[in-house]
This record gives C-alpha cells, sequence and structure tokens, in this order.
C-alpha cells in the first residue's frame, strides 16, 4: 500500500524550498534508524528523483562499489557503461558522464542512501563525493541529498568536515520522532482508530518513531499492542534496544552509560553528575557524546529557572529507551499479557507520571497555544529547590516565564480519569508556589497551571489556586 507522507511540515518546507532555489544544494539529512529519512526524500521528491543509491551494510568497497554502479544504472535507465571502476574517484565520474549525458531540462536530484555504509575507512569515497560535488554539481542546477543512520558518523565526517566537504552543505535536516500530532494522523493513515487516552498510552512506550509506530494493529487497545510489540515471545521490538545505539553511533558503550545513568534519575543530570555515575572523561569526548544523543532525540537539554548555561542539566526523553530499561531489561517479563500485571504497580505509576510529563515538555508550543500566548516571547525551563529552612524542598518541572510579566507554574498529572484536587495535594501545590516566589524573589504574576490527561474537577481545594487547566487534548495540535 503506498501510504501517504505524515507531518513533517518544516522537513517538506526546506525541501520544497532547495528545489526553488536555482542553486546547487546540498542537502544533509541526519536522524536515528526507522526514522523516516528514505520515505521523506522519495514523498516530497518523487518523480524528480534522477539518481537514488543506497549503501549496504558490511560489504567491502568493492561490493560497494558495484552495488553503486548496479543501482545507477537502473536509476538512470540508460545502457549500462561497462568500463570497470576501481575506485569511487572513477565511480563519481561516470556517474557525472551518466547525468550529462541524460541532459535533464529542470533539476536534477541525486540522492545518496545510508552513506556511512558506502564510506569504509580508507575506501576514498568521501574524496569521490567531494570531487562529485566540488568540480562538477556545484556548478550544475542540481540538489544533492545524503542521509544516514550512523549519527556519530554523519556528524563528524560531513557536516563537520574539514576536508573537501568543509562548508559545502546548504541545508541540514535533523529528523525526530513524530510529535502526537503526527502519530494521532499516521495512525488514521492506516485505519487505526485510537482515541487520544490510548494514543498517549502507546507513545510513553514506543515514542515518535514511525516504524515502531507501524506494528500498531487497529482492533487492540494500548495495553494489548503494547504486550504483542514489545512483551510477546515474538515481539518485534524486544532486541531493538541492543541494535540501536551501535547502528547509530561510535563506541556506542558510552553513549548507553549516558541513557542508563539519565534513566536512573529521571528528572535530569548535570553535566558532572552524567560523568560521576559514568566514569567518563570531563573532556570534548563526552560534549560530543552529549551531542550527538541530543541531535538524535534521545535526551534534552534543559536550564533550570535563573541559572547560566554551566547549570544545564539532561534529561533521558526518548520514550522506548526508558520503557526498555524500566521494565523489559533482565525482567524476564515475556508472554501475553504481561504489561496488563506491570501496568497495576507502583512501579508504572512512578515511570507513567514522569514519562508524561517528559512529553508535555516535548509540546510545548502545543501549551503555549492553548494558553494563547503563541506570539509571546517565552522561556522554558525547570526548578528545583533543596530542603531548606522553607521546610520540604521541591521540583518543579515545566516553568514558562513569559515576556509579558506572567509565570505559569506547571502541575502535570498522568491520570486514568477527571483528576480532583484534595487538601494535601492542594497544600504541596501551595507550597511549590510559595516557595518558588520566596526564591526566585519574582515580582511576575504566577499562576498554577494543571495539565491532565482528563481535565480537573473543580472542588473547594482547587478553586482559587490552579489557574488554567489543560487536557492531553492539547498537546494534539501541530507545531
Amino acid at each position: 500500500m503506498d501510504y501517504p507522507l505524515i507531518g513533517r511540515e518544516k522537513e517538506r518546507a526546506i525541501l520544497t524550498k532547495a528545489m526553488q532555489s536555482g542553486e546547487a544544494e546540498l542537502i544533509a539529512i541526519v536522524g536515528r534508524r526507522r526514522i523516516g529519512k528514505t520515505f521523506l526524500v522519495r514523498k516530497v521528491y518523487a518523480e524528480e528523483i534522477d539518481v537514488e543509491v543506497s549503501g549496504i551494510q558490511n560489504l567491502s568497497t568493492k561490493e560497494q562499489i558495484q552495488n553503486f554502479k548496479l543501482q545507477l544504472k537502473n536509476s538512470m535507465q540508460q545502457d549500462y557503461i561497462a568500463r570497470k571502476t576501481t575506485n569511487w574517484l572513477d565511480t563519481f565520474q561516470l556517474m557525472i558522464e551518466c547525468l550529462e549525458k541524460k541532459n535533464k531540462v529542470g533539476r536534477m536530484v541525486v540522492f545518496i542512501d545510508e552513506l556511512p555504509w558506502l564510506s569504509a575507512p580508507k575506501s576514498g569515497f568521501l574524496n569521490g563525493l567531494s570531487f562529485f560535488w566540488n568540480s562538477w554539481a556545484s556548478k550544475k542546477n542540481i540538489i544533492v541529498v545524503i542521509c544516514g543512520s550512523a549519527a556519530s558518523w554523519m556528524i563528524q565526517k560531513v557536516v563537520q568536515d574539514k576536508g573537501g566537504l568543509h562548508n559545502r552543505i546548504t541545508k541540514r535536516i535533523d529528523l525526530q520522532p513524530f510529535n502526537l500530532y503526527e502519530t494521532e494522523l499516521f495512525f488514521k493513515s492506516r485505519n487505526i482508530n485510537l482515541d487520544r487516552y490510548h494514543i498517549v498510552q502507546i507513545y510513553m512506550a514506543l515514542g515518535g518513531v514511525p516504524h515502531y509506530l507501524k506494528e500498531v494493529e487497529g482492533g487492540l487497545g494500548a495495553a494489548q499492542n503494547i504486550d504483542q510489540i514489545l512483551f510477546s515471545k515474538k515481539a518485534i521490538l524486544r532486541d531493538e534496544f541492543d541494535r540501536l545505539y551501535p547502528a547509530l553511533f561510535d563506541q556506542a558503550e558510552n553513549h548507553i552509560a549516558v541513557v542508563r545513568a539519565l534513566a536512573k534519575k529521571r528528572h535530569g543530570m548535570t553535566r558532572q553528575e552524567i560523568l560521576k555515575w559514568t566514569n567518563l572523561a570531563d573532556g570534548g569526548g563526552t560534549t560530543r557524546i552529549l551531542d550527538e544523543l541530543e541531535i538524535s532525540g534521545f535526551i534534552s537539554i534543559y536550564y533550570p529557572f535563573g541559572k547560566k548555561k554551566k547549570d544545564t542539566f539532561y534529561r533521558l526523553t526518548d520514550e522506548f529507551s526508558l520503557f526498555y530499561i524500566q521494565f523489559m531489561e533482565n525482567k524476564g517479563n515475556k508472554g501475553e499479557g504481561i504489561w496488563q500485571q506491570l501496568s497495576q504497580t507502583q512501579d508504572y505509576k512512578s515511570w507513567s507520571g514522569y514519562t508524561f510529563e517528559s512529553i508535555c515538555m516535548k509540546h510545548v508550543n502545543q501549551i503555549k497555544k492553548a494558553l494563547g500566548i503563541l506570539g509571546v516571547y517565552t522561556e522554558a525551563s525547570g526548578f528545583i529547590a533543596k530542603d531548606s529552612d522553607f521546610g520540604k524542598g521541591i521540583q518543579i518541572d515545566l516553568v514558562l516565564d513569559r515576556r509579558d510579566h506572567i509565570i505559569n507554574l506547571f502541575e502535570i498529572k498522568f491520570y486514568n480519569t477527571v483528576w480532583a484536587l484534595d487538601k494535601e495535594e492542594a497544600e504541596k501545590l501551595k507550597h511549590k508556589k510559595d516557595v518558588f516566589k520566596l526564591l526566585t524573589k519574582t515580582q511576575k504574576q504566577v499562576f498554577l497551571t494543571l495539565i491532565s490527561t482528563f481535565g480537573l474537577n473543580p472542588n473547594i481545594h482547587s478553586v482559587g489556586l490552579i489557574d488554567n487547566t489543560l487536557t492531553m487534548n492539547n498537546l494534539f495540535e501541530p507545531d
């Protein structure tokens, strides 16, 4: 079935603008495996692609060149040029000859996928690509799109290359997982009818990776789908965690160590805390690891309210990785019905609350839209205060500091029905607000804002305390 391209509005716009620019374009697309890089390019450029070639994992340089030439033949639909090419320089010269022979009127598009697999160490592939771009393509009415799932390689060897491709990238796309709006559209495009509560639960376990979401079956609820995709004997994603990071990163054990550390302290760690938990050295190598994890969408950076950049803290925000470490790894959880059992435990309540908070923090634009402040300059942060003379410490995961002299403090609740505030919870919220105002000495208006799955049941405890109420429905808006 020919499925439509879902969402990706910003990425589509970049590719469309490149098509209309009238200049040679070298576009790099970086993203984790299974995120939909190839699908995006094929859908946006469709019949415009003149050449599409892709590397194959674990082939020798000789085999990669042969594979490249076969794909070149199939793409160009020309008589096969029989002359031998034994290196990448000559092979790219062959592609130039094929493109010139085609003599196309209008834009030419060349799509080179899985670049890291084509470029074995000392193979000379990057020299060949640099030759192709610098000596020929950059002077033509052409778009060259290069993709690769190996984020480390793409960033170091292409985006930050100091050789022949230095500063040659004209446009870059860091393809991220779907948000909730795109996830809902994705399910509808496949005739899967799930309400938003079930979609949120699936998203909390799988995240917004299209390849994972396509395993969801219609006619099954969230719990049944999670059981089938992650816990059954034939679960398609049971071993995904072990394959995921090595496919993306060089020395992936260090990236995994950071992910595991952040999974233990869910509300985030500073760089120094990460170093302590992982025994990584404090230097450029760790900076690179954190950058690569952030670019690939596994971790997010947050700034504590009123603190400087050096106080940055990092959170694990890849839903699948957290779910795997929490419920699957070394747990022996296998078979049908496991998730229904686990979802009744205290571990589930703790995980679901944190994960829903994390999802809300990814959807700040949707939250701003719901509050009617999209046009107001706003800084998003968190706030932490330890136990002190004022009493018990507090943590506020999301703070919106607005230019219109207002601050929103968010209380985020994942609950299976409309939430009702009791006296004890009301006192905690009032304490949070009072401590925040005391320690920050802010002169701005402070509003307490609730985000919950199904909203708030107003009562004597909430009236006058909760200023705004949002539901999960507000998160399902486009960016």
